[in-house]
């Protein structure tokens, strides 16, 4: 399962990949697991777009990470995420699962 994370200012992102050892979606569709880091500076990765990619870190394990999810979505199967893929985007400050997909 590739774990991707846009929110570049969370503690546990490293270079858009999410280094949390568990992972939960909330009802709302959010990463309660997200929590903000003021250290990091903001990533605008929409500035040099066309002249070079983001840097990626290199994809995890996801048998190493539970990723829990209280959402009624289709890859939810008794509060376990199942997809192939999990991305939270960083829309409106907030950070939701784009991976969602309504049952």
């Amino acid at each position: 399962m590739d774990i991707r994370c846009r929110k570049t200012k969370c503690v546990y992102n490293d270079c858009y990949t999410c280094k949390a050892k568990g992972i939960m979606v909330d009802q709302k569709i959010l990463c309660s697991t997200f929590e903000k880091d003021e250290n990091k500076a903001e990533v605008d990765s929409t500035k040099h777009l066309f002249e070079q990619p983001p840097k990626y870190a290199p994809q995890r394990d996801s048998k190493t990470c539970h990723i829990g999810c209280k959402a009624k979505c289709q890859f939810n199967h008794d509060g376990k995420c199942v997809s192939n893929g999990i991305t939270v985007n960083s829309i409106k400050e907030k950070p939701f699962c784009i991976s969602f997909f309504e049952r």
